[in-house]
This record gives structure tokens, sequence and C-alpha cells, in this order.
């Protein structure tokens, strides 16, 4: 199965790069391929200052070894080896009107003393952050992400659109980073689920990642924006960045596990602002986004 995984994600990142680096026209990936000391690796992927991307990243790792005592406690286990894989990418887009997108597929394994497997799950999910929110594009990404769903149980975009709205929510701030879409977690093998039914439905989901962005990215790119829109973008940003060094699994997984710095904090943004107690004018563009991130909503029928 981790053989399996890993060669989707080898195939995928390649997938996902050629198709970005043909919507912003002008900027490439810079490729860096690293090793863990401990033991494993990956191959990251970022694109900086394009015309339509200022900066993002396309991720693969593949990393292994004893499981350290942090992850432990996380996992509510003793010592033990690991083996886990993933893709996981964040695209900032340029312009204030283009949303920042997120999304992560990964899987993880961990073994007894005989090296035979003891637990093993999938995980992921791909979810969307606009700075000014148009409804109808909200409606493709859910839509999109509820027909991948949809192949495999119809039970699966309402649990984990449900479970993306509650993961990504910044308590601190009592508000969701973006507008949600899907997170899954430990999704082990049971009586309705095999591990190989677990992997087609991520496969799944990670296929529909560029038919759920790209149409966006191409019908909003050359919308015309101002100073004070840029503005915006960048103190939301702010919130964007607060979730993930507060609040993110996967930059705590990289940073307790001796990962790659640079590949896990290429999530961040290149420019960000926090602006002292800042509130957008009443009746604007931007005071409805944020009563979006408020309170939640379901986009498309379930």
């Amino acid at each position: 199965m981790k053989d399996n995984f890993y060669t989707y994600i080898l195939q995928l990142q390649n997938q996902i790069t050629s198709k970005l680096e043909e919507v912003d026209g002008i900027a490439k990936f810079r490729e860096d391929v690293w090793e863990r000391p401990e033991g494993g690796g990956g191959r990251t992927r970022v694109i900086e200052n394009g015309q339509v991307i200022e900066k993002g990243g396309v991720n693969i790792s593949a990393v292994h070894g004893k499981l350290p005592e942090a992850m432990q406690k996380m996992f509510n286990v003793g010592e033990a080896d690991f083996f886990a894989c993933g893709l996981s990418l964040v695209i900032h887009p340029k312009s204030p009107m283009v949303p920042t997108v997120h999304a992560n597929w990964r899987y993880f394994e961990m073994y007894d003393d005989d090296g035979k497997i003891i637990n093993s799950w999938f995980g992921g999910g791909q979810d969307l952050t606009p700075y000014y929110l148009f409804e109808e594009d909200a409606i493709h990404f859910h839509q999109t992400c509820k027909i991948a769903c949809d192949k495999h149980n119809s039970e699966f975009y309402p649990k984990f659109k449900k479970q993306c709205d509650a993961y990504f929510w910044n308590t601190h701030r009592n508000e969701a980073r973006g507008i949600g879409g899907l997170f899954f977690d430990y999704c082990k093998e049971s009586t309705e689920m095999t591990m190989e039914n677990w992997f087609n439905f991520v496969t799944e989901v990670g296929n529909s990642f560029l038919q759920a962005y790209v149409p966006i990215v191409d019908k909003r790119k050359e919308f015309p924006y101002t100073y004070e829109n840029r503005t915006w973008q960048e103190i939301r940003r702010g919130r964007y960045v607060e979730f993930n060094l507060v609040h993110d699994k996967g930059t705590l997984f990289g940073l307790k596990t001796n990962g790659r710095i640079e590949s896990i904090l290429m999530s961040l943004p290149p420019h960000v602002q926090w602006v002292y107690d800042h509130h957008p004018e009443s009746g604007s563009e931007e005071e409805k986004l944020i009563k979006v991130l408020e309170n939640p909503i379901n986009w498309i029928e379930d």
C-alpha cells in the first residue's frame, strides 16, 4: 500500500505542478530533493513571483524511523517505528480576487518490533481561503468535492465537510480560516471500507483537485483590484499564518519529526500584515466575507 500511494503522489505532483505552471504562464517551480537524517526524504517544489501565483509549494515526502516521543503522546502509543508519506500544497495567488488553496493527501503506518504493521490510515483533504467572496466559486469548489465523495459513499461529503469546518477553525479568533472543503483523518480498515477502498477514495479526491481550483483561478485572475483590496488580502493572510503556526497538525508533525523546515514553512505567504484591532467597514465586501467565516454555511445540498 505504501509503495502504491507513494507512486501515486509522485505522479500527482508532476500533474499539479505542470498545470499550475501553465496557469501562471511565466513562473516555473524550483525543485529541491532532500534527505532526512533519521530516514526518508522528499521532493519540494516551490514557485514564486509569477504573474498569477505569488508563492506556492507542491511538496511530497516519505519519512520513516522511530516515532518521536511527542508523536507517541499524540497517538497514545509507546515506542514504535513509523512510515509516513504524503503530498501537501499551498498556493497563494497574487490577486486578492483569487483564493488561496490548500490540499494534503497522506498515508501512515506504524510497526511492532518484528516490523509488522500494527496500525495504518489515510488522511487528507482540500480547502479554499478566499479574500473576497464569490458565491459561485464556493459552490463550484464544494460541488467538485461532493462529486468525488459521492462516487464512494454519499455520506462522505457532509461528514468530511463538517470535519473541515471544525478543523480549519481559528479558535483564538472565533472564525474559520476559509470556506472549507473536505478534511478526513484516521481512515482505517473497517467492515465497510478496506484499505484498498480508502486508497481509491483518497486518490479520487486528489485527482479532483485541479478541477476544483483551476477554473476559479482562470475566472478571477484578470479581475482588477486596488491597493485597498491588496491590503485586505495581506491582513487576512495574517490569519492564515496564525492558523498554520498555532493549530495545524501537519506543521506540528513536520516540526516534531525533524522535517525539512523550508518545506514545512513554504505554506506561509510572502507578504502579510497585522493591523491592530482591524475591522472592515459595515456593509462592505470585506465584512460580507467575515460574516461567512464566523458562521460556516452549506454551499450545496447534501
